[in-house]
């Protein structure tokens, strides 16, 4: 409840200061109380008509301890005396959602003062954005109001009250940022999820966007922004998207909270029963529409009541989304209770549609961060699925022992070897003699020995593959055989520094201009390292030297 003080200190006694400052209720900024209407309700049939009486005791008007939710025409009679001449406004509390209204003041001698009229459904344009607020000049003195209400239904019970002009601007700010920030984030949020959907194809975000745009449309004209803004005196406007709205929400949580029939039976169950519910609402409203607004009421209370055990059986069961949406679900789930189950406020500047709409901003805020954290969530699902793509792809492309390109790897750069490039294949002399000499594993070792000397003496400007056994192939973007031979031979002798003295190395290298179609590079490449390996063997047979490389000729040349 706000409290409102008077904005003149010294109409404040004293004496009741230290209380105030002690309890911590006396704020910073003050106004003038407002004056509250004592007075009855009557209710009149539809075709009654008003003929100008002060006194509705007299029109035999039965008399009504408040308005009917589902709508009617009613008649208000008040008192009122004012202690000085000013710019007065008179309008609800409680509640916009007014159908029509006239305000008829007289003085106590019976003259009309004043007739105002408005509402939802007028088309008179409101002076007070978003308010039903009318301005009077009165006297001081006492005066009488008569007003009627004439609406389809009421969500809560419109009271009218009087304050002064200065007092009733600086009051309704307040409610009136809400709405328009409120509204604000609906719009925004509302598109991003329509969005969301047509992209993803979602039902969670889909149905999302569908509830938003329900509330979008159900507060904006109970708080009166699209009949002041647009012109939209639709008056079913307040309840008709709301009926929508519930049907979307019951789909949204059980999309949200991933509850199947396979997995979540009651909860399954339950909200299909819920969504028939909902549709039996949309057709009875159809039938009945002064209902509409109560049979929104009560949809509220159960998609809320259905959304707050969903949330808590889903957080049992280790749903981490539905632990998070537990949290937006208890906060929407006290305001919104409180909200259709409120009947009046006595505050002046906030309606209970006011109430309603926080509690959706709330709700709608909180569930953002609950999607956003599924986004993160499967982003991170989608980044582990990349990372585990890519190390199977570096698996699939790696020899397991050298760690060096494979053979499937070497088929690919072949293909992507531009013209100046070329391919030289090796075959490395001496693996038989170690593995069968001292063991596989020293054979290993010998791999690994060349493959590391000759990676690193490389560089970047050549790539070093194993094909398999104690094949290994070179390729070189630039065609830099000389380069490669080089290289080849300060690998084995570093190979014979780490004592594999025996180990020697054939090679042959093919140019990709020789084949620009690359279907026979290898061959050429392969048919050289061959000429070479026998040519070595013969110059060893007839020079009885131990094979190396420092004693061949690149015959790529």
């Amino acid at each position: 409840m706000l409290l409102r003080w008077r904005s003149r200190p010294a109409r404040v006694k004293a004496h009741l200061l230290l209380p105030l400052l002690v309890s911590g209720l006396l704020p910073f900024s003050v106004f003038a109380a407002p004056v509250d209407m004592q007075g009855s309700w009557y209710q009149a049939p539809s075709d009654w008509k008003y003929q100008g009486q002060s006194q509705l005791a007299d029109a035999g008007l039965a008399k009504v301890a408040q308005l009917s939710a589902t709508g009617g025409r009613f008649w208000y009679q008040a008192d009122f005396k004012l202690g000085e001449a000013g710019t007065y406004v008179l309008d609800f509390k409680s509640s916009s959602t007014v159908g029509r209204f006239q305000h008829y003041v007289y003085d106590m001698q019976g003259h009309l003062l004043a007739h105002l009229e408005g509402g939802i459904q007028s088309t008179v344009v409101n002076p007070f954005f978003l308010r039903h607020g009318r301005e009077l000049m009165l006297a001081a003195g006492d005066y009488r109001l008569i007003s009627e209400l004439d609406s389809p239904f009421f969500l809560a019970q419109p009271q009218p009250y009087l304050d002064t002009l200065g007092d009733y601007r600086a009051s309704i700010k307040a409610g009136n940022a809400l709405v328009l920030v409120c509204l604000g984030v609906f719009l925004g949020l509302g598109f991003y999820y329509a969005a969301l959907a047509m992209v993803r194809r979602r039902t969670a975000e889909r149905m999302y966007a569908i509830f938003i745009l329900g509330n979008l449309l159900y507060n904006g004209t109970a708080l009166l922004v699209y009949p002041d803004l647009f012109g939209m005196h639709w008056f079913y406007m307040v309840s008709v998207p709301v009926l929508f709205s519930n049907c979307a929400y019951i789909v949204f949580v059980m999309a949200l909270l991933e509850i199947r029939p396979g997995g979540h039976p009651r909860l399954y169950r339950a909200g299909i029963v819920l969504l028939g519910l909902f549709m039996s609402f949309i057709v009875l409203a159809g039938f009945f529409p002064n209902w509409s607004l109560e049979l929104d009421r009560y949809g509220v209370g159960l998609f809320m009541s259905y959304g707050l055990v969903a949330g808590i059986a889903r957080s049992r069961q280790g749903n981490a989304s539905a632990r998070l949406y537990l949290v937006a679900i208890a906060a929407f789930f006290v305001l919104g209770l409180t909200s259709i189950s409120l009947s009046h406020m006595d505050a002046h500047t906030l309606y209970v549609e006011h109430i309603g709409l926080l509690a959706v901003a709330v709700e709608v805020f909180l569930l953002a961060l609950v999607l956003s954290y599924q986004f993160a969530l499967l982003n991170k699902e989608r980044q582990v699925a990349i990372d585990d793509a890519k190390r199977s792809i570096l698996i699939a492309h790696t020899d397991a022992l050298t760690g060096l390109p494979n053979r499937f790897n070497l088929e690919i750069e072949i293909v992507q070897l531009p013209e100046t490039g070329s391919l030289t294949i090796i075959d490395l002399d001496g693996l038989k003699h170690y593995n069968d000499t001292y063991g596989h594993l020293r054979g290993d070792e010998l791999l690994c020995s060349f493959s590391y000397h000759l990676k690193r003496h490389l560089g970047n400007r050549a790539i070093l593959h194993r094909m398999g056994g104690d094949e290994f192939a070179i390729t070189c973007r630039t065609g830099d055989t000389a380069y490669i031979e080089e290289m080849l031979t300060a690998a084995m002798d570093a190979l014979r520094k780490d004592n594999f003295g025996i180990a020697g190395a054939s090679f042959g290298s093919a140019l990709v201009r020789e084949d620009p179609d690359k279907k026979s590079l290898k061959q050429m490449a392969d048919a050289r390292m061959y000429q070479q390996k026998q040519m070595r063997r013969r110059r060893a047979s007839d020079q009885l030297v131990s094979p190396g490389i420092t004693d061949i000729a690149n015959i790529a040349e």
